[in-house]
């Protein structure tokens, strides 16, 4: 591997007891990526299962972090980020498969683009079929219009007219950290993820504070990786429900106005309140105090 890295980039994984999907995204690397301008480094959340071993015996040229605790998928980054030496992040899900190397197009585009700070690719389902990987500005329309594109997905021919407004590269408020294409610099200049965002909406408030420092983030199709899309919180799903109205409630303080962090508040109220009187769960009364405590 060229130690100088020169025009290269780093890639960076976070793994939490990902080993079933880990091995598929790894071999996938191995085929597409050239070793000579690239390196990949592994971020392990103390998982707890084979994961290690499945890099240690077959895949030693891995740069491999493992941290004590799980930190969270922010945090897992920003301690891979400080070892990276290239001038481009790609920041990558381990649930991700590649099926073409990618990284020409997404250098050639942000080397043209000095005012582009970040870049997410078209992603797809196992199946082949396209899957939502951006989404408008984090607030209350924001927010009714992500759920409106996500309805609009479950119609076939929406689902269409979706896909065909986006065959273009075009700029977006919000791309997904599943394939993330940044700035070594910038990531830097920012901090990197906030980590007081454990899980969800740290993506997010990347991208805001991208584009709060002067930059463009954009959306290009003319690459496309497969994409296992829930894989990390598919097991504990009450749990994270609960984790992402807690990031949701700190995004909007870090972000929104009063008055939308005012009616986010009787929202998440209102809703938990009568799931709760209607089922008694106990998530539903976390998400509760959460809205009346949270500071």
């Amino acid at each position: 591997m060229n130690t100088q890295l020169i025009n290269s980039v780093s890639i960076i994984l976070v793994n939490y007891n990902g080993a079933d999907v880990l091995i598929n995204c790894l071999n996938s690397l191995e085929k597409f990526i050239p070793k000579d301008n690239c390196e990949i480094i592994l971020v392990d959340n103390n998982s707890q299962d084979n994961s290690i071993d499945i890099v240690d015996n077959k895949f030693p040229e891995i740069k491999l972090i493992k941290l004590p605790i799980n930190v969270g998928f922010g945090a897992g980054n920003n301690a891979g980020a400080k070892l990276a030496k290239g001038k481009f992040l790609l920041l990558l899900n381990t649930d991700t498969i590649l099926t073409n190397n990618i990284l020409p197009h997404l250098i050639e585009l942000m080397s043209v683009n000095q005012d582009v700070g970040v870049i997410g690719t078209k992603l797809l389902f196992p199946d082949g079929s396209f899957q939502i990987s951006f989404s408008p500005e984090i607030g209350i329309k924001g927010e009714f219009q992500a759920q409106k594109i996500h309805k609009n997905a479950e119609n076939k021919n929406s689902f269409k007219i979706i896909e065909q407004d986006f065959q273009d590269i075009k700029e977006v408020d919000i791309v997904v950290g599943a394939a993330f294409f940044i700035r070594a610099n910038l990531f830097n200049l920012l901090g990197g993820f906030d980590e007081k965002l454990f899980m969800y909406f740290e993506d997010s408030d990347l991208c805001q504070r991208v584009r709060n420092e002067g930059y463009k983030i954009i959306y290009t199709p003319h690459i496309s990786i497969i994409h296992i899309r829930g894989h990390s919180v598919k097991k504990i799903s009450n749990k994270m429900s609960v984790e992402y109205r807690r990031s949701q409630i700190y995004y909007y303080h870090k972000h929104r106005p009063m008055w939308e962090i005012l009616t986010l508040r009787v929202y998440l109220i209102f809703k938990f309140l009568y799931q709760y009187l209607k089922t008694p769960n106990p998530y539903s009364w976390e998400i509760i105090k959460l809205s009346f405590m949270y500071k």
